[in-house]
């Protein structure tokens, strides 16, 4: 396995992230079951929707997960009484989605199929949302966006976290060297890693916030908040490259809040 920056078309990167999380599915969430487990969590800080309220009263309301994994935000959800259609790309994470809590008021359906081509109907949902879902991972998040947007009722919340941009000109490092400028924000060449015969088989993509923005209002969206969670005092635990020494210093995670103009 070989890995740095280089190029990874749409395709590719649909079809290496799809093998990668099918493999990854089963160490990734026992890795992360404490802190995803009955939560809808934001991001590595564990900012959590039940203090947030990012998206609102949810009850009663037709709710699209992009990018789901194993469910665990859609069946907090469902619990809470929304309708939920949670869609991720890989088939290994919807095979060990977290069950919805028995008796729950609302309801979840688990469709497999790629962010990039939403099999749902016009202006059916109410709300949508990704918490690191999919947007990191394709090469045109305007397809995306726009998808969102076409299953977005009028005045439809769309509400999103990704890596922070601010954070790709670190080393992906949890201690000191992580600290150290190594790469220019505005390069968006993709991070990949490659099999040792060559093949992609992972690719995660840049985007300034800049980028975010434009591409928000490029599909129709008006801005309303950019959260920038801070690292809490009474986490301990790292997350890969995010733990308490780079938290409480720089940005981890972006919360894009916006509404269908």
């Amino acid at each position: 396995m070989t890995a740095g920056f280089g190029e990874a078309s749409a395709p590719d990167s649909a079809s290496a992230n799809r093998s990668w999380w099918d493999a990854a599915a089963d160490d990734y969430l026992r890795d992360h079951h404490d802190d995803l487990a009955g939560r809808l969590v934001w991001g590595p800080e564990g900012l959590d929707e039940a203090d947030a309220g990012l998206l609102g009263d949810v009850a009663g309301r037709d709710v699209l997960e992009v990018g789901c994994g194993a469910a665990q935000c859609a069946a907090w959800l469902a619990d809470r009484g929304a309708r939920v259609v949670a869609v991720d790309l890989s088939v290994g994470m919807l095979r060990r989605a977290e069950a919805v809590p028995p008796g729950a008021p609302g309801r979840r359906a688990l469709v497999q199929a790629d962010a990039r081509a939403l099999p749902l109907a016009d202006a059916c949902v109410d709300v949508a949302f990704s918490a690191y879902g999919a947007l990191p991972f394709v090469a045109d998040p305007g397809r995306v966006l726009d998808g969102v947007a076409r299953v977005l009722r009028p005045g439809g919340r769309w509400v999103f976290s990704v890596t922070h941009p601010f954070r790709w000109v670190f080393p992906d490092d949890a201690g000191p060297a992580g600290l150290k400028v190594g790469f220019s924000y505005f390069d968006r060449t993709p991070y990949v890693e490659h099999d040792d015969d060559g093949t992609l088989a992972y690719a995660e993509h840049h985007r300034t916030v800049g980028d975010w923005v434009r591409a928000l209002v490029s599909a129709g969206f008006a801005l309303d908040d950019l959260v920038e969670p801070e690292w809490p005092d009474h986490l301990a635990r790292s997350w890969g490259g995010w733990s308490p020494l780079r938290g409480r210093s720089i940005p981890g995670t972006a919360i894009f809040v916006s509404h269908l103009r």
